[in-house]
């Protein structure tokens, strides 16, 4: 497959880690574009698509030219990710300001929505998580309008129908919650089909933290780049071989493809 990028995003700076291109840009600036991306009129060619990049994404990138394909051709991509930061002050011409973790971005857009009316749509996850996320920013952003949401478990017909419908609703902004790579290719498969939406998100896991279901790691450990280590203390079973394979690849990246 081939994509080419969309340079809708022209003006923002951007810096080469570990071998992806990051915007360099820190959280508020991120949310400010992206409400102001969800404010502009729907794009005949499809939402804008925004992303993020870790060290998983980074190995994954380096193993799958497909899939670095459907990486590259978004209109932003954020580092989710503080050695993406680490290694941007250390070996960059420019540092990246800070780690724009979805988790930490979905307030403060959501903030910004509810004054500004701009809604979203939440996708993806299972029904009990999905719907504790819609409960859990309800409660928090009485005023934002949230105008549908579905678990991520569809397919076929049925997911047709949902894409349908999403389209109807209009959402500006839809938060993709599917894990990689499967959001990144919902991107690339459907975006033709949904030209009423502003802006796509993917948020990997950002539910299932919102829900309450994962905890996250403390601050000190976040900034010291050791959240991996957290999650892989509370799921080892489910996190040993993926942090085995893809940590140091994405390390190796990190020292040889950041400038």
């Amino acid at each position: 497959m081939s994509f080419q990028r969309n340079q809708a995003f022209q003006g923002i700076e951007e810096v080469i880690v570990g071998g992806a291109r990051i915007a360099r840009l820190d959280l508020a600036e991120t949310a400010r574009l992206m409400i102001e991306a969800a404010g502009r009129p729907a794009r005949e060619s499809g939402p804008f698509y925004l992303t993020s990049v870790n060290g998983e994404v980074l190995a994954r990138r380096r193993a799958s030219r497909d899939f670095a394909e459907l990486v590259d051709r978004a209109d932003l991509i954020s580092a989710d990710g503080q050695p993406l930061v680490f290694a941007s002050r250390l070996l960059g011409a420019r540092a990246l300001p800070e780690r724009v973790a979805t988790t930490d971005l979905y307030p403060l857009v959501a903030q910004m929505a509810e004054r500004e009316g701009v809604t979203f749509y939440l996708y993806g996850a299972t029904e009990e998580i999905n719907r504790a996320t819609y409960e859990v920013t309800k409660r928090r952003f009485p005023g934002l309008r949230i105008v549908g949401r579905s678990h991520g478990y569809l397919s076929g017909e049925e997911l047709e129908r949902k894409i349908d419908e999403i389209d109807e609703l209009a959402p500006d902004i839809v938060w993709l919650a599917l894990g990689v790579p499967r959001e990144q290719e919902f991107v690339a498969k459907w975006s033709d089909r949904l030209g009423n939406v502003k802006v796509i998100k993917t948020s990997g896991g950002l539910f299932d933290f919102l829900a309450g279901a994962k905890k996250r790691a403390p601050k000190w450990m976040q900034k010291a780049g050791l959240e991996w280590a957290f999650r892989l203390q509370l799921e080892p079973g489910r996190l040993f071989l993926r942090y085995v394979t893809t940590n140091p690849i994405a390390l190796l990246l990190l020292l040889r493809h950041t400038h």
